[in-house]
């Protein structure tokens, strides 16, 4: 049975309660405990209130809450509660019915708005607690980028990036304390980077300018091999956008990259969505640490890599949406433990180059079905004076979809 609402999550801006409306004052009048930063309860005083400042973790107050569960609680956050914020951790704690948000304006919004920029023609992404590289996928000619920093080295760290990836010209906006007494904003060059003193509390926006050499991402799969660092063992671009096309990514799901090489497919997975998630499973230790390199330099950080063989180290990995196999076909129990991990409804592709690897995909698609694919490339190459296509290594290519009775 509903409580009915007892939470209310309010926004708070950099002035304080004045910039509160009227529902929001009055919901903290009513409070019998709030919530929140220090630096919220600071701006949101004077409280009568009994107060509570966030401990660290930040989920060791969660119980505190939940135990006054149908009391007047105001959670105090910064500007909305459901934009990077933390309405969505309580959301998942206490029932909607039970709660009401009254957002102010997030950072995303001020910042647009001091730079006259359409909010919804920018990639809004933050960097706050996560990897500066997570920005990669987004640097594009002419794009406009808002982002949370995670601290007052966020803003000349994202400049050196700007600058090594051939994004040297782009216009860097540090926004500081917007709203409030102490809001300032300066704009640099981010070659010439050399705004001294930031704020902790500060929100970048980035105007990109790219230069002839710049490093930036397509967004059709087959990336140029030449994007990886690899020992040989890599899905060629090719095959590899073929592989993608099969594996037919979509939104919100994970991936097992078994004998992931390079990590190459693993990556492009990530790619295809923000949202999506991958397992690079290598047992080679110099190949682990390259797909690690790999995901930093493409911009997927996240990408998760476990180093052993198959099928051992797949029993305690979380069940995937699709399965790729590169490496490692023929190891006994690799195919039947990918298949028994697959979710229901979800896709295996395995690819094989070999003749013996052939055969068993052949096999396998004899007893189960699904779809079985044959490609070969060829490339011009010099031979004296003309050109001839050099063919490389046929690859048969088995696709199956787990039914969902399965």
């Amino acid at each position: 049975m509903s409580a009915g609402p007892w939470l209310t999550l309010v926004g708070l801006g950099e002035d304080g309660r004045a910039g509160l409306s009227p529902a929001a004052n009055e919901a903290l009048a009513q409070a019998a405990l709030v919530v929140g930063g220090a630096r919220h309860l600071a701006l949101a005083a004077p409280l009568a209130a009994e107060t509570l400042a966030w401990p660290s973790p930040m989920d060791g107050a969660y119980p505190q809450i939940l135990a006054r569960r149908g009391e007047k609680i105001v959670v105090l956050a910064s500007g909305d509660p459901f934009f990077y914020g933390v309405g969505s951790v309580l959301a998942r704690l206490i029932p909607s019915e039970e709660m009401t948000c009254l957002p102010a304006p997030s950072a995303f919004s001020l910042v647009a708005a001091r730079l006259g920029w359409a909010q919804q023609d920018c990639a809004l992404v933050t960097l706050h607690g996560r990897p500066l590289e997570r920005i990669i996928p987004h640097l594009f000619d002419g794009g406009k980028i808002i982002a949370l920093s995670w601290d007052e080295t966020t803003p000349q760290k994202l400049a050196a990036l700007l600058t090594e990836r051939g994004f040297g010209a782009s216009r860097l906006t540090v926004c500081e304390h917007l709203g409030g007494a102490r809001e300032r904003v300066r704009a640099t060059v981010a070659r010439d980077f050399s705004l001294n003193d930031v704020e902790a509390l500060n929100t970048i926006a980035l105007d990109l300018v790219a230069s002839r050499d710049a490093k930036i991402l397509p967004r059709a799969p087959g990336l140029p091999d030449d994007f990886f660092e690899h020992d040989g063992q890599i899905t060629k671009a090719d095959i590899r956008a073929l592989t993608l096309s099969a594996l037919a990514p979509r939104c919100g799901e994970l991936l097992w990259d078994i004998g992931a090489g390079s990590g190459s497919v693993a990556i492009e997975f990530l790619l295809a969505d923000e949202k999506n998630a991958a397992i690079a499973i290598e047992a080679n230790e110099e190949r682990a640490a390259r797909i690690r390199r790999n995901a930093l330099a493409l911009g997927t950080p996240h990408l998760q890599v476990v180093e052993g063989r198959a099928p051992e180290v797949l029993r305690d990995l979380k069940r995937p949406h699709k399965i790729f196999v590169g490496g490692g076909v023929t190891m006994p129990g690799v195919l039947d433990s990918a298949l028994d991990a697959l979710a229901r409804g979800g896709r295996l592709v395995v690819n094989g180059v070999t003749l013996e690897t052939q055969a068993l995909l052949v096999a396998r698609h004899g007893a189960l079905g699904g779809a079985l694919l044959s490609a070969q490339i060829g490339r011009a190459e010099k031979l004296g004076g003309f050109f001839a296509l050099r063919q490389a290594l046929p690859i048969l290519q088995w696709t199956y979809d787990k039914p969902w009775s399965a």
